[in-house]
């Protein structure tokens, strides 16, 4: 008792001192294990190895280079044209243009920063020319973001997948419902308060001939996603597999077909990608420090045990779940968040006889929604980086989204159906 003390002060200590959160909980773990006895400090570097030594993350930093270098080439561009003019014309239609387009870019890179920083940088300044407030547009912006590690190729369902043995290709293709739903019901939000907030009108349907024009500019781009899951999920290649050969499709198409690469921007696309997986292997590595420390201690067993005492039944342990989930969210960094607590709450939701696949959907769409929440949401802090605009200002904008989408989760974790459809129906 005493040493799980001691770890929580250690982290959550640690955290509110500004500490990074791949060190607060590799600190943390240490603490645990030297409360442990000396004998067992050499477990630190063991597990820290042993978390990262897993085949399935490598396609992570494939999957985060094709998006930099799509980003980088401009090619994402053609995707906000061809969605403006499926959309545009509507009420709030570039608000609208911007979820089809994060449904679309978020089959590149699986990444809800990435979509982030890019719309932030492209997106929003066009909406505010438009006529749009920046709080608004960032909001937007934001709400679509977390399509992103919904719709594969999910970095979380890699590392979900991986850690808890649960098929990868299974979890991708059971987040392509709830991703498409998430961009339906933000863009019924958008259209039910479109009037009361005075939002922009296009300027009426495109012409066949404009809509044709921007599918050619916006093809190749477009055919990426296709070409990754058609691989994955058609069982020609791995995830690791289809990140790389995603990465030579981006940069034939960036380099050679649109000539937009110079050797100054792979440079500076390789040194992104680095800083972004170098985080998030940090975080992984350090996660099992702890994880390690909880499994030898059976915590998980005792947190399965305290939930499974407050009720058996499984509505309203799922219903706990989310809570926790969200409250915690609001706290933690997400990757963070799912290493630890993937291991606690697998075998719960085994127990009450959720499939292992619809449970990882449930799990990283509640921590994906913490993303656009504060205090630490890491989408809200981009945008507002790259926009200029106060978090306040963006989160007073994102209350509808949040409260949608939360609808949406609810939605997936009680009726499994939805979420195995795809699965079921491609025999994952």
């Amino acid at each position: 008792m005493m040493g799980t003390f001691l770890v929580a002060v250690a982290f959550f200590g640690l955290l509110a001192f500004g500490m990074p959160v791949g060190f607060a909980i590799g600190v943390a773990g240490m603490v645990g294990i030297i409360d442990m006895g000396p004998r067992f400090l050499q477990m630190a570097p063991d597990r820290m190895f042993a978390g990262l030594d897993l085949f399935p993350f490598l396609a992570m930093p494939f999957f985060i280079l094709a998006g930099e270098i799509m980003n980088r080439s401009g090619i994402t561009q053609g995707l906000v044209r061809l969605a403006d003019a499926l959309v545009g014309w509507m009420r709030g239609g570039m608000a609208h243009s911007n979820m089809v387009a994060s449904v679309m870019f978020a089959g590149i890179t699986g990444s809800a920063t990435a979509d982030a920083a890019a719309f932030g940088n492209t997106m929003v300044p066009a909406m505010e020319k438009a006529g749009y407030k920046r709080s608004y547009a960032a909001a937007v912006t934001a709400a679509g973001s977390i399509i992103g590690p919904t719709i594969p190729p999910s970095t979380l369902a890699i590392i979900y997948g991986s850690i808890m043995g649960v098929s990868i290709a299974g979890l991708f293709a059971a987040g392509i419902l709830p991703g498409l739903l998430i961009c339906a019901i933000c863009m019924g939000v958008i259209a039910l308060t479109a009037k009361r907030k005075g939002l922009p009108k296009g300027e009426g349907r495109p012409s066949l001939c404009a809509v044709w024009a921007a599918l050619k500019e916006g093809f190749l781009a477009a055919l990426l996603p296709v070409f990754i899951l058609g691989s994955i999920l058609g069982g020609f290649a791995t995830p690791t597999e289809a990140a790389a050969i995603a990465v030579a499709y981006a940069l034939f198409v960036g380099g050679v077909i649109y000539r937009a690469l110079s050797w100054r921007d792979l440079y500076e696309i390789g040194v992104r990608t680095t800083r972004i997986t170098g985080v998030i292997f940090l975080i992984i590595a350090s996660a099992s420090i702890l994880g390690w420390w909880m499994t030898f201690n059976r915590i998980p067993q005792a947190i399965a045990a305290t939930l499974l005492a407050v009720s058996d039944n499984p509505q309203i342990i799922i219903a706990l779940i989310l809570v926790l989930l969200l409250l915690i969210g609001l706290v933690m960094d997400i990757n963070a968040t799912l290493i630890i607590l993937a291991p606690v709450l697998a075998p719960l939701t085994a127990q009450i006889g959720m499939e292992p696949v619809h449970a990882g959907i449930m799990i990283i769409l509640a921590l994906n929604i913490s993303l656009m929440t504060p205090p630490v949401g890491a989408c809200l802090f981009v945008l507002a980086s790259v926009t200029g605009e106060k978090v306040e200002a963006i989160t007073r904008e994102l209350w509808p989204f949040i409260i949608a989408e939360v609808a949406i989760l609810a939605v997936i974790a009680f009726w499994s159906d939805l979420t195995l459809f795809i699965p079921r129906l491609l025999g994952l």
